[in-house]
């Protein structure tokens, strides 16, 4: 009678180690990913986005299923958002609950002068 239960407890503990390390593989390509997007290049969206991907892919290629990476740009800051879901160990449990989302950037980084001339262009 008891069994079931613990049975149940154990995968949902199991789901939850899956959902908590699928958002820490998203949050490590996230980072990959603005790091190449802080930087000020002509083609840097395209750089940003494969750069997350490839982590994606070598880090947990079958731990995220529909993982999309997407460079953004607000104002003077740049970064990647990663959005997928994680793999699903419990089959009741709706799938959308085990959406993980990853979202990091940072201001873009370019050389300014030391005599203080013109900002980054």
């Amino acid at each position: 009678m008891i069994m079931p239960v613990v049975l149940v407890v154990i995968l949902l503990v199991v789901q939850f180690a899956l959902w908590f390390h699928g958002r820490q593989v998203a949050d490590a390509a996230a980072r990959e990913g603005a790091r190449l997007a802080r930087l000020d290049t002509d083609s840097w969206q395209q750089d940003a986005e494969a750069r997350a991907a490839e982590v994606l892919r070598a880090v947990g290629p079958e731990l995220l299923s529909g993982a999309t990476a997407t460079a953004w740009e607000e104002g003077d800051r740049r970064g990647v958002e990663i959005t997928a879901t994680a793999v699903q160990v419990v089959p009741l449990l709706p799938s959308t609950t085990f959406t993980v989302t990853a979202r990091f950037g940072g201001p873009v980084e370019c050389f300014r002068p030391d005599d203080g001339g013109e900002d980054c262009q």
